[in-house]
């Protein structure tokens, strides 16, 4: 099942412009010094009702596969993983007051972090495009 922009894995939305972790994260890169970050659908709705994002601070370095910061829920606490190596130079404020914004739109508002990848080339072949995702979700 797709809509020309996302496709389905049981009642899961995974978009086709991005890229994703194992760990549930996914990336939209939207060029060499630009990658935008977020978690996916299936971990929202795994989490239940977000209640508070730790976010990375501006100008720190993240690691691929490193832990960069948290999601906070009334059922569990999530580490939130970096899919790209780099420097974050930007991170979603709207999340402070709202983290419930991540539930209601994990893809579009609910962005968490922007980094500037420095190994991109490389690490981008770590990543899952969205149909290996995709069998990632359904093999749970």
């Amino acid at each position: 099942m797709c809509s020309g922009f996302s496709i389905k894995a049981d009642e899961y939305e995974i978009r086709i412009d991005r890229l994703y972790t194992k760990t549930h994260e996914w990336v939209l890169i939207k060029d060499s010094k630009e990658a935008v970050v977020g978690i996916t659908d299936y971990a929202q709705k795994s989490l239940h009702d977000i209640v508070y994002v730790e976010m990375p601070k501006i100008g720190s370095i993240v690691r691929q596969m490193e832990p960069m910061g948290a999601v906070e829920s009334v059922k569990a606490v999530s580490e939130i993983f970096a899919p790209l190596s780099g420097e974050v130079i930007e991170v979603n404020r709207k999340l402070i007051e709202s983290p419930e914004i991540i539930n209601k739109s994990p893809y579009d508002e609910g962005w968490i972090t922007i980094i500037r990848p420095s190994n991109l080339d490389q690490e981008i072949k770590n990543l899952l495009s969205p149909e290996e995702y995709k069998k990632l979700i359904l093999s749970h």
